[in-house]
């Protein structure tokens, strides 16, 4: 049974038919003469076949090895950018990242975060993906995300989960009485119209429980999917809310102001990734790298 070709041989062949010499072909590998000698003569045994015809003092590649040679080079090009990209992927500078995310996410936070990791490494690239919690849930457990960000996840055994709660605050128009106000507790929204999450969230549970404390019942105006929606009706005036401040800021000098809510209450974002599928390293430095956006945040 043949041995398999070793590239080194394929290169000895394709140094020596371009310089015509054994000397030449060593000097461009940097190996000694003799070692490029015996790469040709195992080749030349497992092919069958002469490589080389000697006219004068130069070697001619035999008639076989030039019509295999389109195909040697190509396989030899080949090998150069395997090597190159996975320096590449060593550096972490090269890749594809699948995210799926919260609606909100799309279009709130993840950008600059996305922006911001993608500027130095031009050989990445990524695809986002908004949907439910739910849906995220199935592409985590089938692995067709790398990454994913949602809330209310209470666990899987094909899911490895991160928890980190986001500091929740308070929302009005800019120019409301509340701005002179250095918190605001659920006393202070007693008559206030309010904008919420679903009755059925984990948020607004949260939120009802806080109420109840100080003994104030929510005035309920309009339910809301996302912190992002409950943002964008306040800057039109549409009445208050309680949402993850890490929304909030982003809409800061857009017709909205937030003040620290009491009493602390947090949002908790959920970082999912496939447990059963090992993650690139630019899958995991972007993982760090968003986990590190979210810190100004935390609780």
């Amino acid at each position: 049974m043949k041995r398999p070709l070793r590239i080194r041989q394929l290169e000895a062949l394709m140094a020596v038919t371009k310089n015509g010499s054994i000397t030449a072909a060593a000097a461009e590998l940097e190996i000694s003469q003799p070692a490029v000698s015996r790469l040709l003569s195992d080749l030349e045994k497992e092919f069958g076949f002469n490589l080389f015809d000697k006219h004068k003092r130069e070697l001619i590649p035999s008639q076989e090895v030039r019509l295999l040679q389109p195909d040697i080079l190509r396989v030899l090009e080949l090998i150069r950018q395997i090597s190159e990209d996975s320096q590449e992927v060593t550096k972490r500078k090269a890749g594809h990242i699948r995210v799926a995310c919260l609606p909100g996410f799309a279009t709130s936070h993840l950008p600059d975060v996305v922006a911001s990791f993608l500027k130095d490494r031009p050989g990445a690239s990524m695809t986002i993906e908004p949907d439910r919690p739910e849906r995220i849930l199935e592409w985590m457990i089938g692995e067709q995300y790398h990454f994913g960000i949602t809330d209310g996840f209470t666990g899987h055994h094909a899911i490895e989960s991160e928890n980190i709660d986001i500091r929740c605050v308070c929302i009005f128009p800019s120019g409301h009485d509340f701005e002179g106000l250095a918190e605001i507790s659920p006393k202070d929204l007693a008559d206030c119209p309010l904008i919420h999450t679903r009755r059925d969230s984990v948020f607004y549970s949260k939120l009802a429980l806080a109420f109840q404390e100080f003994n104030v019942t929510i005035q309920s105006y309009i339910e809301v999917r996302q912190f992002t929606s409950a943002c964008e009706l306040v800057c039109r005036g549409a009445g208050l809310a309680v949402v993850s401040e890490l929304d909030a800021a982003k809409y800061v000098g857009t017709g909205l102001s937030y003040r620290p809510f009491v009493p602390t209450l947090s949002h908790s974002l959920s970082l999912v990734r496939p447990i059963f599928r090992k993650p690139a390293l630019i899958t995991l430095e972007f993982m760090e790298f968003f986990r590190e956006s979210l810190q100004p945040f935390t609780s």
